[in-house]
């Protein structure tokens, strides 16, 4: 079962003779036979889709842009997970959003129709209503070119490149082979998104909350420190670029320890220039803004309850400590670096299963 983000890059390219979706093609050369040029590069975060895996997801929903979601046609809609996806897509409040219905060639047309209008049915009423729907073959690839051309049209986001940059860890590495000699070994590798301003080659960088290290002073055994170091080299895809901004995701080469980056030991960090990032926090106090489910009992949060919060792509645990109306005051088990213009997803442990309860913002 996947657990874990995982990402890829793609390059959508367009042929310049041709019209409609037959232009679109992921080759750099159209069926026609004329050259199809590169029209836009993307990157695919793909979120585990099993409902008791939604704290994975959530924690990938603050990286992205745009969504593909994925509904099945030989599952009846909705399945759970469909529901708690799209309780996300709402809570994001996420406009670029294309519904694809997946293995339709399994079912057959009429209950390949059937499906597809209990997709309308469902999405009924919430902010993607009118999504288009767009049905696929995939292993024939049949209308992939079809859901390129929606892909090309959406609306690109406006970057903000000039204020402090600030990058969400989705995955990290260690790209070293066993037995390699130590002159010859490489700095821990962190890939993900950045959401605002640029990295170049060269430049210090700092990651918070870092590593895990033992506590001298603190009540806890254990405590987190930062990791300063050095960008030797940024990648988009099997590209080296002299300079990272928003759009995509990027690998980032480093000086450090190849030991604090292996097996995504920093997942959930975020990454920034040196005395810019958000302090590190112990506690949090957030506005409450619960969801209206008709699937799970409505149980009110209580004092020394147990969470889980979604945070930038952090997934942590956190311990109620004061309720007052909306104000949730939230101890967390270790340090956390959030952005004030985070949005939380709060998690809560109903019938012995973690289920998406709703959301807060920092105050």
């Amino acid at each position: 079962m996947t657990i874990k983000l995982g990402y890829a890059d793609s390059v959508i390219n367009k042929c310049s003779e041709c019209e409609g979706p037959e232009a679109y093609t992921l080759e750099n050369k159209c069926e026609c036979g004329k050259p199809a040029k590169e029209l836009m590069r993307i990157s695919i975060l793909d979120a585990p889709g099993h409902e008791t895996l939604m704290a994975t997801a959530i924690a990938g929903s603050s990286v992205i842009d745009a969504i593909l979601f994925i509904i099945a046609a030989n599952e009846p809609c909705p399945m759970q997970q469909t529901k708690e996806h799209l309780m996300i897509i709402n809570i994001l409040n996420i406009k670029n959003v294309i519904i694809v219905q997946t293995k339709v060639d399994i079912v057959g047309k009429e209950k390949a129709i059937a499906h597809y209008n209990q997709i309308k049915d469902f999405i009924k009423g919430s902010s993607i209503e009118d999504a288009p729907i767009v049905p696929v073959m995939t292993n024939q690839n049949i209308n992939i070119d079809a859901l390129m051309e929606k892909i090309a049209g959406f609306k690109i986001p406006v970057r903000d490149l000039d204020s402090d940059p600030i990058m969400y860890v989705v995955r990290s590495f260690d790209v070293n082979k066993p037995g390699t000699k130590i002159e010859a070994l490489s700095g821990g590798v962190i890939g993900g998104a950045i959401t605002k301003g640029r990295f170049k080659t060269g430049e210090e960088i700092e990651i918070r909350p870092g590593i895990k290290i033992e506590a001298k002073k603190e009540k806890s055994k254990f405590t987190y420190k930062a990791i300063r170091t050095k960008i030797t080299k940024l990648y988009n895809g099997n590209n080296v670029l002299e300079e990272a901004v928003p759009g995509g995701l990027v690998g980032i080469s480093t000086q450090m320890d190849p030991s604090f980056a292996k097996a995504d030991n920093l997942v959930g960090n975020i990454v920034g220039i040196p005395g810019k990032l958000p302090d590190m926090v112990n506690e949090i106090n957030i506005t409450f803004f619960k969801m209206k489910r008709n699937d799970i009992p409505d149980i009110q949060l209580k004092e020394n309850e147990p969470l889980i919060l979604g945070a930038g792509t952090a997934t942590l645990v956190g311990y109620v400590k004061s309720i007052k109306k909306q104000q949730v005051h939230i101890q967390l088990k270790h340090p956390a670096c959030i952005e004030k213009s985070s949005k939380i997803a709060i998690m809560q442990n109903i019938g012995q299963r973690w289920r998406l309860v709703g959301h807060g913002t920092l105050l």
